[in-house]
């Protein structure tokens, strides 16, 4: 069992892996970025949080989505990022089921926000979107203990010095 965790070539799966996933966080957080009060009416019309702390989330979530997807894409603390992933997946899948179970007819808000061009509707097919991303960040998470990027070319460094 452990040699199924310690196997080099998870490193070399998990890389096209880390990369897509990044871009994917990297993609859905410009918009949000750029245009934070559409975003605000998306969070807002989920109805899950208090009034108070939608503005809050919309200004917040896009720069964490930002940060986790650069350090997919560069190989930096790709574990930790992959576990920024992972609980943002869940909170946007529990948040998903909840407005598809409240019959909500509604853009997601995962790309782009109201009134955007390419709206994204939700539907069980984003719920199945985002559970494939879940499961990615997962492998990255479990098995990518030694990540081709920048983590590894500091660990080579620093064992060269040692």
């Amino acid at each position: 069992m452990r040699k199924i965790f310690s196997w080099p070539g998870h490193a070399f799966l998990a890389l096209p892996m880390r990369w897509y996933l990044g871009y994917v966080f990297i993609a859905a957080c410009l918009h949000k970025i750029v245009h934070p009060a559409s975003f605000a009416v998306d969070v807002a019309t989920y109805d899950i949080l208090p009034l108070a702390l939608v503005n809050l989330m919309a200004l917040v979530l896009p720069w964490m989505e930002l940060f986790a997807g650069v350090m997919l894409v560069a190989g930096f603390r790709a574990r930790a990022a992959a576990l920024m992933v992972f609980g943002m997946m869940v909170v946007f899948i529990v948040a998903l089921a909840l407005a598809l179970n409240a019959g909500l007819d509604m853009s997601c808000g995962c790309f782009a926000s109201e009134g955007a061009q390419g709206e994204d509707p939700i539907s069980l097919k984003t719920v199945f979107r985002d559970l494939g991303w879940l499961a990615l960040s997962m492998y990255i998470l479990i098995f990518d203990g030694n990540s081709l990027g920048v983590d590894r070319l500091w660990n080579k460094r620093r064992k060269a010095h040692a």
